[in-house]
């Protein structure tokens, strides 16, 4: 079974930037749609930001538009997400999340997640 390792996350100041990492145990990313999905206390979990295995472009949530960014590195087989200009309402725990699924923007209900890791925006 693949497991996806996140780290990057953490403690940081309105309008400041984190990066997030993820690697998979094995299996190359680009095999799944990949991608990265939050989830606050007491919200349903929201789909941050894609990547289709048929490089049809990334998804981001409107939320996060010309915030974040989605990369993936295939020689080290990691994915990335840069968030900058970080809001409050972004705090939540972030999960790498990979599947098979048809399009980036599905990466809500992607059933592979990593273990999370939390980002909280306050100051």
């Amino acid at each position: 079974q693949v497991q996806l390792v996140e780290s990057g996350g953490g403690l940081v100041q309105p309008g400041g930037s984190l990066r997030l990492s993820c690697k998979p145990s094995d299996s190359p990313l680009e095999s799944f749609t990949i991608g990265w999905v939050r989830q606050a206390p007491g919200k349903e979990r929201e789909g941050v930001a894609g990547l289709s295995k048929y490089d049809r472009g990334p998804y981001y949530a409107t939320s996060v538009k010309g915030r974040f960014t989605i990369s993936r590195d295939v020689a080290r087989n990691m994915l990335f997400l840069q968030m900058n200009n970080l809001k409050p309402e972004d705090t939540a725990v972030y999960y790498c999340a990979a599947g098979f699924l048809a399009s980036a923007d599905e990466i809500k209900i992607a059933t592979l997640l990593g273990q999370g890791t939390q980002v909280t925006v306050s100051s």
